[in-house]
Parts: structure tokens; C-alpha cells; sequence
């Protein structure tokens, strides 16, 4: 079953089901972009790893194993039980997680010089921590070089990343930088109202580039990943939204059946 929504689906970025979406969205761009690139360009879906620090820790928690005496009817009435003066409190530490985020680089295939790179946030990367300092620090040396940066943001969470000189505010955004353009770029706003809009990927000058139809792939990954059997419309998204769109939402769901 096809998505319900005209654009991005907001159930998608619910947490327990984004890092699948994340992963089969990456490997789904990749394999739409390889045959339309050859035979000068290849896809290569590469992984940033990174471990996070206190300022981002994931908590870890432990359960206590509680060991007790066993006792027989011959001891039970004999025995002293010691009782600790300070009774012990039941804590959780904070453990340093290793973090994998896939991209996906387009390279010349003579010299392997990466002409693209295309990147599709995470929640870590749109919140303070190791995770939005790695990739700011990459998005840099992204920018400051010759290759190319698409950077796709279908989360509604978090903060976004830093563009200068702009008061548009969306739910989601998809940026497409050009090496040549810079420091200008491409900016695609759009709200769950709106289809995902499809652009260029950006090659270098000469070479035919393809569009990339971003809305037609997430439809056919929702299909085949059956996240309609996992999804139950009765419930709010999460994030949450505002009331407008929170009205929105309802009339809509409740207009294709699903409420």
C-alpha cells in the first residue's frame, strides 16, 4: 500500500522506525542514481563514525541482580541477618556510544574524485552533541572544496542547519549547494502539505545530470518496506505539531479512511 501523504510521511520519523527509513532511503537513492550515471560517475554509499561524548551520551540502563540467601527450616529461626547501614540506590551510567551514519558520495569513476556528496540528516545532527559537531565539521570541508553538497532534511525535530540571511522557516528542507554557486545555494522549503519537490543532482558543467525524484522513491520504499502494517494513524506523529497542522492532519487522514 502506497503512502497516504502527498509529500513526506511525518509517522516515518517516529524513532523507532527513522533509522530503518534512513538506511533504506540511502541504499534506494543509490541504486536509482547508479544506472543513470554510468559509466562516468559511481555511487558509493560510505559511513561517518564517530563516538559520542558527555555532552551526548546515550543511557545505557543495567537492571540490578539481586542474589538471596536460601534458608532451611533448621537455620531460619538461628539466623542474624546483617542490615546495612546505607541502603544502596539503583543508578544508571552513562555509556559512550559508537555512532554509524551512512552517505552517499558520487565519484568520477577514472579518477575517483568525489564530484557529489548527498546527505540525509539524522536526529543527532539536528541536535547539540557529537553528532551535529561531526557533521557541521564535514559540512564545512564540504563547502570549502570543489565537490558538491546535497543535504536533505525530512526531520522535523531539532534545529536545523545554519544558512545565512533567511527568515524562511519549513518542516522540512532539502539544500542543493554548488561548488560554482557558492557561497549561494538552492533552498527547497516544503511542510507535510506539500509534495517533496524533485531537483537536479548537480554534476560537473557538461555532463547531463538526472533528476532525482526523491517523493517517487520514498513512495515505493514505504510500499516495499510495508510500513503501513506497522503504522497506526489513530496516534499523533512525533514529533508533534502544532494545532493548524494538527487540524490539517485529521481532516486529511480522516478523509483517506485512516481515522
Amino acid at each position: 500500500m502506497p503512502s497516504p501523504f502527498p509529500g513526506m510521511n511525518p509517522y516515518l520519523e517516529t524513532p523507532d522506525l527513522w533509522s530503518g527509513v534512513h538506511g533504506r532511503l540511502i541504499v534506494a537513492i543509490a541504486d536509482i542514481l547508479s544506472p543513470l550515471l554510468r559509466p562516468k560517475y559511481f555511487v558509493a554509499v560510505e559511513e561517518r563514525i564517530y563516538e559520542s561524548t558527555p555532552n551526548d551520551r546515550i543511557l545505557v540502563g543495567i537492571p540490578d541482580v539481586s542474589i538471596q540467601r536460601q534458608t532451611t527450616g533448621a537455620n531460619t529461626t538461628n539466623a542474624t541477618v546483617a542490615t546495612p547501614a546505607v541502603q544502596p540506590t539503583n543508578v544508571t551510567l552513562p555509556i559512550t556510544e559508537e555512532i554509524k551514519e551512512r552517505y552517499l558520495e558520487v565519484k568520477r569513476v577514472e579518477t575517483k574524485e568525489v564530484v557529489t556528496t548527498i546527505e540525509i540528516l539524522s536526529p543527532k545532527n539536528k541536535r547539540s552533541g557529537e553528532g551535529r559537531t561531526s557533521y557541521e565539521t564535514k559540512r564545512q570541508r564540504v563547502l570549502s572544496s570543489n565537490t558538491h553538497l546535497v543535504e536533505i532534511d525530512l526531520l522535523r525535530g531539532g534545529v536545523p542547519l545554519p544558512i545565512m540571511e533567511t527568515t524562511i522557516k519549513s518542516h522540512y528542507r532539502i539544500l542543493v549547494s554548488r561548488s560554482e554557486r557558492r557561497p549561494q545555494a538552492d533552498l527547497y522549503a516544503f511542510n507535510i502539505q506539500n509534495s517533496i519537490p524533485s531537483f537536479l543532482l548537480p554534476l560537473r558543467t557538461g555532463d547531463v545530470e538526472p533528476f532525482l525524484d526523491l517523493q517517487n522513491i520514498l513512495n515505493e520504499l514505504y510500499d516495499r518496506a510495508s510500513y503501513d502494517l506497522v503504522i497506526d494513524y489513530h496516534q499523533e506523529p512525533i514529533p508533534g505539531l502544532s494545532k493548524t497542522d494538527k487540524d490539517w492532519l485529521d481532516t486529511f487522514l480522516r478523509a483517506q479512511g485512516l481515522r
